[in-house]
């Protein structure tokens, strides 16, 4: 047995009283909670550098991005739990999986007792002795559950908010973390950089969960807490698959100039459903006192999600860590006013929230979605606990897909008329000719040449002065044997691109002369 572990479970009454008074009191769910460590590379990006900085050496070992990922399902009930000991010893093989006992030894004690300066060693020696929800290995239970992709704050490891992925597999999720790493070392860079290596971890397990017998890859969220609540909006934007988004006082909030600086992060691309849950509010004073960006909100952008905000009103930005709850001090909680039964009873109502969420948007659970919809007494929330803002989504954004989806419905016949509706609703939409004809060549070559026609009108239609659009529309007419057409629209092009040698070619296979443009 692990010497720290076996010194706290043999000190009974002592150290169960010098734990620090955190009490998650979400009731759990139907499932027990098994728990599998997996150590695996992103073999497709590079971490470790040529060269060493430290040894100005070669790199030894492997040098693909390391992700040491923590799987929480739901399980049979009954086993073993393991300790909260066991989650902090995974901090030491974050980086390096082959490292032996004592070393993991080593760095865990010296890493908790670097973090957690103000505690007494009985409370530490406490709060790691305390057992957990989860069984290691335990027997899943059968049947498919939903995907939940958790990314951890800035430079945190996968467990920050173990009592809440532990929640979650009880009720019925499959749980998936790791910790969150710098691009190309273990401190995380705060930068447009740093912020893409987390957001492409929460790639990697999105296709990583195809693999879980387990998982319904169909449905996933990811929940992100401060920097990974920035990580998540950036993979959301990235990759549709993503069905909702939590964000824990997320960054996306905290960082504009991040937002801003990822050009693919806009309103259009974000159309999961959204729950942001704010810490308290700060005041306008502190804000200007903080020199805070208030320029621009991706959050008051957000209009093709339904969206909600919660704020908790006992919870500053630390709190929103349930590692952080058991081991800050009170001097570094920064909450006079709010006891630690309040903060831990909030993070508690936090969880329940997070999960009827899940059930709406992942399960579709009537019981959810009335849930989401309630007044929080309703639901029983004590009274200034939290404040809700709703905001149903407006409809569909004015994107590709939409209109893809809308020709769907109404028929390539109607693309013009479809587009038309489009524009005269969000006149900044505009779709380029070169993406309907690379659409149009899509159709052409699954032999479904009336559409292809179509889509090729609609190139011409959106940018009149493009040759290639009108070339193209002549070649899917000389497809469907459509040969007067076919001519008209290559002499077209060749008005418009006296250099087309494919007109001109084309005309000569149809037998027709090569009208030159007019002069002037």
């Amino acid at each position: 047995m692990h010497k720290i572990v076996f010194g706290v479970l043999f000190g009974a009454m002592s150290l169960a009283q010098a734990a620090s008074g955190f009490v998650f009191s979400a009731e759990p769910g139907p499932h027990g909670v098994g728990l599998r460590t997996v150590q695996q590379y992103d073999y497709s990006r590079t971490y470790k550098a040529r060269i060493d900085v430290l040894t100005r050496q070669p790199s030894s070992g492997e040098r693909a991005r390391p992700l040491q990922t923590l799987i929480w399902y739901p399980a049979a009930k009954g086993g073993a739990p393991v300790h909260y000991i066991d989650y902090l010893r995974t901090v030491a093989t974050e980086e390096d999986f082959h490292r032996p006992a004592a070393e993991i030894d080593k760095v865990t004690s010296t890493s908790i007792s670097g973090i957690w300066t103000t505690l007494s060693a009985a409370t530490i020696r406490g709060e790691e002795a305390r057992p957990m929800w989860a069984v290691r290995n335990a027997r899943p239970a059968a049947g498919k559950f939903p995907v939940v992709i958790y990314a951890p704050s800035f430079n945190a490891s996968a467990h920050e908010n173990v009592d809440l992925c532990e929640y979650l597999a009880s009720q019925g999720y499959v749980v998936i973390s790791t910790a969150a790493i710098g691009p190309h070392g273990r401190a995380m860079t705060m930068d447009l950089e740093g912020v893409e290596a987390q957001a492409g971890d929460i790639e990697f397990l999105v296709g990583y969960a195809q693999s879980l017998p387990q998982a319904d890859a169909a449905h996933i969220a990811v929940i992100g807490y401060s920097w990974g609540g920035l990580a998540n909006v950036l993979a959301a934007a990235r990759d549709s698959r993503i069905s909702a988004l939590v964000s824990l006082d997320g960054s996306v909030r905290y960082f504009p100039e991040l937002v801003r600086s990822a050009k693919y992060v806009s309103p259009e691309r974000l159309t999961a459903p959204f729950m942001y849950i704010a810490a308290r509010p700060r005041s306008m004073e502190e804000h200007a006192t903080r020199k805070f960006d208030m320029s621009s909100n991706l959050l008051n952008d957000i209009k093709y999600a339904d969206f909600y905000k919660l704020t908790m009103n006992p919870m500053e930005h630390s709190n929103f860590s349930s590692e952080f709850q058991r081991f800050a001090s009170d001097g570094d909680r920064g909450l006079d006013e709010y006891t630690r039964e309040e903060t831990s009873l909030a993070m508690s109502w936090m969880a329940r929230y997070v999960a009827q969420f899940l059930n709406a948007y992942l399960k579709n659970d009537t019981a959810g979605l009335a849930f989401m919809a309630n007044a929080p007494a309703k639901n029983g929330v004590p009274a200034h606990m939290l404040m809700v803002d709703r905001r149903a989504s407006s409809g569909l954004p004015p994107t590709l897909d939409t209109f893809a989806a809308g020709l769907g419905q109404r028929g390539f016949g109607h693309a013009s008329e479809v587009y038309a509706e489009m524009q005269k609703k969000h006149p900044d939409f505009k779709l380029g000719d070169q993406v309907l004809i690379d659409w149009g060549y899509q159709l052409l070559r699954a032999n479904k040449v009336k559409e292809s026609i179509e889509i090729f009108k609609l190139a011409t239609i959106v940018d009149p002065k493009s040759a290639n659009a009108f070339d193209s529309l002549a070649e899917a007419y000389q497809q469907a044997d459509d040969k007067a057409l076919a001519i008209k629209n290559y002499q077209r092009s060749l008005e418009l691109d006296p250099s087309n040698t494919n007109a001109v070619e084309r005309l000569k296979t149809l037998h027709a002369g090569v009208t030159k443009p007019a002069a002037g």
